[in-house]
């Protein structure tokens, strides 16, 4: 499991893709054999994901608490793995952190830092059986010893149209 956090995209270049995710064209008819959550690999999750987060407790993905912007890449140091840049919306500001993770065998997991270096929240989740590889659900939790980082959440990652 991959657990260092440096930056490999500007927060430029991401906002700029977040402003072309709107715009994009709609992504042809995904083919007819979709891959299975067990046989997704790595570079699958390359490319911008769009980013809906809401509480455990209470809340619904109806009326998230935080939405935004993953955008995942090569991992330089680490073969099968992924790091790249998240940046949500919160109550009162916008938040960035670096991330770094992976897939293996349709389990989902990422470490979140907004500094590089200090571990502040823990992604674990599924890929979505039905979703051909193009999403991904789980919860979002704050890393040990981390009280500040807010609530337990859950979370959806879905792949932007024109990123297959």
């Amino acid at each position: 499991m991959t657990r260092c956090c440096i930056p490999s995209v500007s927060a430029t270049l991401l906002a700029l893709l977040l402003g072309s995710v709107a715009s994009a064209q709609p992504a042809s008819a995904p083919p007819s054999a979709c891959t299975q959550p067990a046989d997704m690999a790595p570079s699958q999750l390359y490319g911008l994901w769009q980013l809906t987060l809401w509480p455990q407790e209470g809340g619904s993905e109806a009326a998230p608490a935080s939405t935004g912007a993953l955008l995942f890449e090569r991992h330089p140091e680490y073969p099968g793995s992924v790091r790249g840049n998240l940046k949500r919306s919160t109550v009162g500001n916008d938040r960035q952190a670096l991330v770094s993770g992976d897939v293996t065998d349709g389990e989902f997991n990422l470490d979140e830092s907004a500094d590089g270096v200090t571990m502040d929240a823990v992604w674990e989740g599924n890929v979505t059986p039905a979703s051909c590889a193009q999403e991904l659900r789980g919860i979002r939790r704050p890393a040990q010893g981390r009280t500040g980082e807010g609530p337990v959440m859950n979370f959806v990652l879905k792949k932007a149209p024109g990123w297959r």
